[in-house]
């Protein structure tokens, strides 16, 4: 069974089991979190929609590390101009493992 679930602006396809990493959630590590934006849950031959969410269905998760991304660098440059700005950039993350599908 599978969830298709909304976090931080974003989507993401949950199976049991996986782990990814979202926008930064509040919460220490090993802390549950229910996401309850569930776009469709899917298995066994069926998907179920929501319009634009499934009423009644849970995702629970657990909080496995939060920090923060390696460094994006952004470097702009004009030639013959003699301009140089070089700027850096860590986004925070949170990095779930989900437990259960409730559909």
């Amino acid at each position: 069974m599978y969830a298709v679930i909304e976090t931080g602006g974003k989507q993401y396809r949950a199976n049991v089991g996986d782990k990814f990493r979202v926008e930064k959630l509040s919460g220490e590590t090993s802390t549950e979190i229910i996401f309850d934006k569930v776009i469709a849950v899917g298995g066994d031959g069926e998907a179920r929609f929501g319009n634009p969410y499934i009423a009644g269905a849970r995702v629970t998760a657990e909080i496995v590390k939060q920090g923060r991304a390696d460094k994006v660098l952004v470097f702009k440059y004009k030639s013959k101009k003699n301009i140089r700005k070089m700027r850096g950039h860590r986004q925070y993350f949170t990095e779930v493992v989900i437990r259960n599908i409730e559909a």
